[in-house]
């Protein structure tokens, strides 16, 4: 939130710079961003000065140019050339000195020594509007003959700078969500650290009602969505462009002017927290107002032009014959306030935030007053702040007040929290025995009540404009945070717990093995949001979208599911890639992946059960799965734009080299493992790697054409999936274990197998193992045949078989032995013939 540093100062007393205010709020949970300084003329009026015309005689090559001599109070006269008809010996006027800048709009130029018609030009004597002190162009600025030469013009028109300080307000801090609010918090920090100070806000006792001449009947129908509802009615309103003071302090904060009815309402939200929301009197149908909720579908046009359909939850603010205003969220078409508005209801409501909320969401709209509403406002603060806008409109529009003020509570809200507070439990939290006094000292300038008091203990009264401040713990944090986290004072004595390493532990060592691992291949780390459109995975059969975690209120449509799969976020980050220029890419991600099991809802909850409330929330948990899942996506060209090497593009076996790689590194037994063809819809066509028990630990394979078009991809993508989660067990009791490298020679022996097509080479592998245990240490497919030479149905393979013995070197009967045995094997098993 943007910050006047001018504005505040209209709430307290203070002597500090901008910068200090800053740090001041940073310290005590209101962190800055960031300073800026802003000028209410552009530029500041710097190099713009009194001059003192002493000649003035016409340009000898031009029938409209004069030649000025001006004495700008630095000894010898400037010869400056000027057009404007009204320019005299003897005047004071103001003028731009060499290298001073001046704007036009969006576009800057720089005063430079130049020739006019050949004689020489050393400045500009500038009209109002060359300036930005006015709109005249008639001619130069006249000014006062006592005005003193070289006096700056910033001086002359009282320009004074002012700062916005970026205020990052966290969702706890409602209050601080105003001038005033912030100004509270300044105000307790310099009591507590010994400023001069006081906190003040305008009074509204001035306040009265002019004549009854527009009366507007109020009815409050939902009193859960609306506690309090405040209207006044305004006649004879002259709307118009709002003063400079005016103007100023909205666009200092980043506000755009509109009118000064409108303009009065921001500046009454800014000031003091409250939204307020102003009709055309003349367009509340029946002169009435309901606060109530339509029946679903309902259209409704903002005042953007859009149509949007009520929800039955969404409150409306109706007149007597359609709804005006989505409440607390967005006006309607029509129902706003314009340059032909002479009558204006003025409305000052506390909504509840979660209708406000939801309702906000709902319909993907988010205001200023929107994001006030739903973190909770001042609920005392309505009547004030809609006296304060009639006043103003009084003053800047010329209205009367026409009705007695509509008050009407719906539902009795608190107007603040009773917290116990005990000394001891304060000195243990805070860390340090501070006095009660100072407590006392604190929570009195943060505007808590002590209504009764002890030795041991405080009751207070916490305004309920604090919704963050409802216990004990919050108290103490208010406390701490005015009184200083620097002036808490470190011990030496530190307290820590020994654990024992676990799985977690484990599993984070295993990932940043395997991340430097694939850096190291050349592979780039990514992190994508957990939540995507559900659309996704329409059509999908092998991740459904009714297993899809629905966020019950989501942010948006793009953003309204836990993903199932790491596949799309990668694929957008490819897709953003490529229209950046940068097809190749080699992508990794640790991310988790959320599963919906709607089988389990209804399961083993039994009515014993249901009574004790860890078993409610582990029914309620249990159709939901989380898992960590490891991507990997590899597009685009291997090798691009080498002179020693020619393009190549990346392949489905590159990428399963990787996958092989880290489930070597971390320590997977291969022989554990179940190679089959994958029948995921995602995949074009894939590789499934599984353990014994028949459980996904990796799939990898070539993206399918649809999931590509749903990310708007249009090349080659490989990708694979390995669950992490199901590795870590996979490995858990997996022991790292110390061998000397053999001293024998490993031994090498092919067989050319005669195969059905159908054949897998994982099923050679399998069968090899499963025949030698032992001494069989690799199998490897090195050639692949398919011909018009061979049978038909028939395919053939090449295979190469390691073997060794770490403890002698294996004689040729041995080695005969065990390869007839894979090949009685291979031969039983598939069929296989020898070529």
């Amino acid at each position: 939130m943007n910050i006047s540093y001018k504005w505040l100062k209209d709430y307290v007393s203070f002597d500090l710079s901008a910068q200090q205010v800053a740090d001041a709020l940073t310290s005590i949970g209101l962190e800055v961003d960031g300073i800026e300084e802003v000028q209410s003329i552009r530029g500041g009026l710097k190099g713009i000065q009194v001059g003192h015309v002493l000649s003035c005689v016409p340009h000898p090559n031009s029938d409209h140019m004069h030649v000025c001599h001006v004495d700008l109070g630095e000894g010898e006269p400037t010869q400056i050339v000027c057009g404007a008809a009204n320019v005299a010996a003897g005047q004071k006027v103001m003028v731009a000195t060499l290298g001073t800048k001046l704007y036009d709009g969006d576009q800057e130029f720089t005063i430079k020594k130049s020739k006019l018609r050949g004689l020489e030009s050393n400045g500009m004597i500038c009209a109002e509007d060359e300036i930005g002190v006015g709109t005249s162009h008639d001619g130069i600025i006249v000014l006062p003959e006592d005005t003193p030469v070289g006096m700056p013009a910033a001086q002359y028109y009282n320009l004074e700078s002012d700062y916005v300080i970026e205020v990052d307000i966290t969702a706890n801090r409602a209050d601080a969500c105003s001038h005033y609010g912030v100004a509270r918090d300044l105000y307790a920090y310099l009591v507590q650290h010994g400023y001069e100070t006081r906190l003040h806000r305008p009074s509204a006792e001035a306040f009265q009602v002019d004549n009854e001449d527009l009366n507007i009947d109020v009815v409050v129908e939902n009193g859960e969505a609306c506690a309090h509802y405040v209207a006044l009615s305004l006649t004879d309103c002259e709307v118009k462009e709002s003063p400079e003071w005016l103007k100023n302090r909205l666009t200092t904060i980043g506000l755009r002017p509109i009118n000064n009815i409108v303009d009065i309402t921001n500046y009454i939200m800014m000031a003091y927290g409250q939204p307020l929301h102003c009709f055309d009197a003349d367009m509340v149908a029946g002169r009435k107002i309901v606060v109530k909720t339509l029946p679903e579908g309902t259209p409704f046009i903002t005042l953007d032009g859009e149509e949007h359909k009520l929800s039955q939850y969404d409150l409306a603010i109706c007149n007597a014959e359609e709804p005006m205003c989505i409440a607390g969220v967005f006006g309607g078409k029509g129902s706003g306030t314009y340059d032909t508005t002479r009558n204006v209801v003025l409305e000052s409501a506390y909504f509840n935030p979660t209708w406000i909320r939801k309702s906000a969401r709902r319909h993907g709209l988010s205001t200023d007053a929107s994001f006030r509403f739903e973190r909770g406002i001042d609920p005392a603060g309505q009547l004030y702040a809609i006296q304060q806008a009639a006043l103003m409109a009084k003053e800047l529009a010329g209205a009367k007040v026409s009705m007695q003020v509509k008050d009407v509570v719906a539902r009795e809200v608190p107007h603040h929290f009773t917290v116990e507070l005990n000394y001891d439990y304060a000195f243990r939290l805070i860390g340090k025995q501070i006095g009660k006094e100072t407590i006392k000292s604190i929570v009195r300038t943060m505007e808590m009540q002590i209504v009764s008091e002890s030795d041991e203990d405080l009751t207070l009264q916490v305004p309920a404009y604090r919704v963050d401040v409802q216990r004990p713990c919050d108290v103490v944090e208010d406390i701490l945070r005015i009184y200083g986290y620097n002036n808490i004072e470190l011990g030496s004595q530190l307290n820590s717990s020994l654990n024992v390493k676990s799985d977690a532990d484990n599993s984070y060592k295993l990932q940043n093995l395997v991340s430097e691992q694939l850096v190291g291949a050349g592979f780039r780390e990514i992190l994508n949001n957990s939540l995507q459109r559900g659309a996704l995975y329409e059509d999908l059969e092998a991740l459904k979208q009714e297993n899809c975690v629905q966020l019950l209120n989501p942010l948006s449509q793009e953003l309204n599911t836990l993903r199932q799969t790491l596949l799309f976020g990668g694929l957008d980050s490819i897709a953003r890639n490529i229209s950046h220029r940068m097809p190749n890419q080699f992508m990794f991600e640790f991310g988790n992946t959320y599963y919906y099991h709607a089988e389990r809802r209804d399961a083993g909850i039994t009515a014993e059960s249901s009574s004790r409330d860890s078993e409610v929330i582990r029914h309620i948990l249990d159709p939901y799965s989380e898992e960590l899942h490891l991507g990997l996506w590899v597009t685009g060209k291997r090798v691009s734009g080498s002179w020693i090497h020619a393009d190549e593009d990346t392949t489905f076996y590159e990428l399963k080299a990787h996958v092989l790689n880290i489930l070597q590194r971390i320590g997977v037994p291969f022989g554990a493992l179940v190679f089959a063809q994958g029948k995921s819809d995602l995949y074009s066509k894939s590789l499934v790697i599984q353990n014994r028990g028949g459980k996904t630990l990796a799939e990898l394979g070539i993206v399918s054409t649809k999931a590509l078009k749903r990310c708007g991809v249009q090349q080659p993508v490989y990708f694979a999936e390995l669950n992490w989660t199901l590795l870590m067990k996979a490995i858990k009791n997996t022991k790292v274990l110390f061998s000397e490298i053999s001293k024998f020679p490993a031994v090498s022996r092919d067989l050319a197998l005669l195969l059905d097509k159908h054949v897998e080479f994982t099923q050679i592998e399998q069968i090899a193992y499963a025949a030698e245990k032992k001494l069989l240490k690799e199998v490897r497919l090195f050639d692949v045949y398919e011909g018009d030479k061979l049978p038909e149905g028939k395919k053939s393979y090449a295979v190469n078989f390691t073997l060794q013995d770490s403890t002698k070197t294996l004689n040729d009967k041995a080695i005969d032995a065990i390869m007839q045995k894979l090949i009685k094997n291979l031969t039983t098993q598939l069929h296989a013939e020898l070529r």
